[in-house]
């Protein structure tokens, strides 16, 4: 029989651990519905997490730090979008630039901040709703950014489907010469998008050092920027659906912690892999499969010159 305590440590932990791949997912899913892919969440997703850690540290707020965490990942991905969208650069090769970029940057001004402990996001306690058995430590016990990133999910979904800028974004993504043709700035519009994108992957590596794991260690993302690649296929660029897919892999993550400390006989190490070999099974079934069958952008990855037919 499964013990209640035990699933209920075990699922707010999925919510803890999911937080920072729901924050990446959405980015990456504003940014490819604007038709412009970004490889390099990994990158961007450490220098948000560094940058949060090292102003927090600095300044005794780790809300600031999360701000800057969230501006250094829209400069990064300002370098991508000025690559791939003013000089039309292959969109895969800059994104793997940002990667080596992000990943070097943080390995060398971190060295020194390696087990500092700066100042972080407290999990905040709803008032009667956390003292609910079960249910409150599964909902209502968490940090605000973890209420902020489901609300956020739902704000996206409204934008992108119900207002005149997130129709023009899937326009720009799926027949950008017919956006263009309506007086739509192409251009402009998946500039917006993949530097609101970039903000919010930076959000999210700054929630592993200041609010997850609380410090800093060198490449600490882990590979989660593959693992939110792979996400946003699983959700079919949907935001809504980012929040389920998210939890899910955040489950897998802290699913080897849990079973250890139930004393259920499993391996560590194979424990780990499983997020990771889950992102390789729903990898290989979006080349197997049509992108457009998952729900793709039809112009992902394809930069537009105007005038010139794909």
């Amino acid at each position: 029989m499964i013990d209640p305590g035990l699933l209920a440590s075990l699922l707010a932990s999925s919510i803890r651990a999911g937080t920072p791949l729901l924050y990446t997912t959405l980015g990456e899913i504003i940014t490819e519905r604007s038709g412009v892919l970004n490889l390099g969440l990994e990158g961007i997703m450490i220098t948000g997490a560094f940058t949060g850690f090292a102003v927090s540290l600095l300044t005794g707020n780790p809300w600031l730090g999360v701000l800057f965490g969230g501006i250094a990942g829209m400069v990064l991905a300002f370098v991508h979008a000025f690559f791939s969208i003013t000089l039309k650069a292959n969109q895969s090769i800059t994104g793997l630039m940002l990667v080596l970029l992000g990943l070097g940057i943080t390995g060398f001004l971190g060295r020194n901040y390696i087990g500092e402990v700066a100042f972080y996001i407290d999990p905040v306690k709803i008032p009667v709703l956390s003292d609910i058995p079960y249910i409150g430590e599964i909902l209502f016990s968490h940090d605000p950014l973890a209420y902020i990133a489901v609300l956020l999910a739902a704000i996206l979904w409204f934008i992108l489907f119900r207002t005149r800028y997130g129709l023009e974004i899937i326009a720009v993504g799926e027949k950008p010469e017919a956006a263009d043709s309506m007086g739509v700035n192409v251009d402009r519009v998946r500039y917006i998008a993949t530097l609101l994108g970039g903000f919010l992957v930076g959000v999210g590596g700054a929630y592993l050092s200041l609010a997850y794991a609380k410090l800093w260690t060198e490449g600490m993302t882990a590979g989660r920027g593959w693992i939110c690649l792979a996400l946003v296929i699983f959700s079919g660029w949907m935001p809504q659906r980012a929040v389920l897919g998210a939890y899910l892999f955040g489950g897998l993550d802290v699913l080897s912690f849990k079973l250890q400390a139930a004393g259920v006989g499993v391996s560590y190490h194979l424990m780990k892999m499983v997020p990771y070999v889950v992102t390789i099974v729903v990898l290989l079934f979006s080349v197997i499969r049509k992108r457009v069958a998952f729900g793709a952008p039809a112009a992902l990855g394809v930069p537009y010159v105007r005038g010139k037919k794909e």
